[in-house]
């Protein structure tokens, strides 16, 4: 990992992840990149272009603290999947009723975005597949865990989590719990994502709709060798 420095934005960040990805050897592994959008998706996409690689998104939302949505309960994925912080959630003393009351506010922005996002189009099938997860950054990781175990479900060959900065702790916990992981740098002390980046504007969901096209239109349809379905 190189030391620590600020990116520009998003996309300068995606450039140094994929020089650091492509020289780890995974653009040989014909991969699928997923991005965790919003933010993770302009990174995913200099990651795909570098690798020419296929391009889809994996919708996870972070399950905020009432008042206080900056902490993260945890997190919800498409397929259902929940993942808790319970230090968090035994800290503030959330009810279980009060969380349920979340999730289900944020499976509704999740089942939205991913309508909005793919257009119609199906999700990429991942079985048997390196797959390499993108987000902007890892802070406490429960999106990132989220995406993760739902991820597991559909039985890739390997997971890839791919960040360009992370919090020391949260590299540490994904280089036990993932096949790989990939981070420019692990500055210590982190404090947050944004630090690590001159501009960290929100992405908006027309420029996540139109880094997917992009992505399409420059690499193509997918080969039949991708293709590949899960064993009945």
């Amino acid at each position: 990992m190189a030391r620590a420095m600020r990116f520009q934005n998003r996309r300068d960040a995606g450039r140094h992840l994929a020089a650091l990805l492509r020289s780890a050897g995974f653009g040989s592994k014909n991969p699928l990149v997923l991005a965790l959008p919003r933010g993770g998706v302009p990174v995913g996409y200099e990651v795909a272009r570098a690798l020419r690689a296929p391009l889809d998104v994996f919708v996870v939302r972070k399950l905020g603290a009432p008042g206080h949505e900056e902490l993260a309960l945890g997190a919800v994925s498409s397929n259902g999947v929940r993942i808790l912080n319970q230090d968090v959630v035994e800290a503030l003393g959330v009810p279980a009723d009060i969380i349920d009351a979340v999730a289900a506010r944020e499976l509704l922005e999740l089942e939205r975005r991913e309508r909005a996002y793919r257009e119609g189009r199906p999700a990429p099938p991942v079985w048997g597949r390196t797959v390499i997860l993108v987000d902007d950054g890892l802070a406490t990781g429960a999106t990132m865990r989220a995406a993760v175990a739902a991820l597991r479900r559909s039985e890739p060959a390997q997971i890839v989590v791919a960040v360009p900065v992370a919090s020391p702790a949260a590299y540490d916990e994904f280089s036990r719990e993932v096949d790989a992981i990939a981070c420019v740098f692990t500055p210590e002390p982190f404090h947050a994502v944004g630090l690590w980046y001159q501009d960290f504007t929100q992405t908006e969901d027309e420029e996540v709709r139109d880094l997917l096209g992009r992505s399409s239109r420059e690499i193509g349809p997918e080969a039949p060798a991708f293709a590949q379905a899960s064993p009945s």
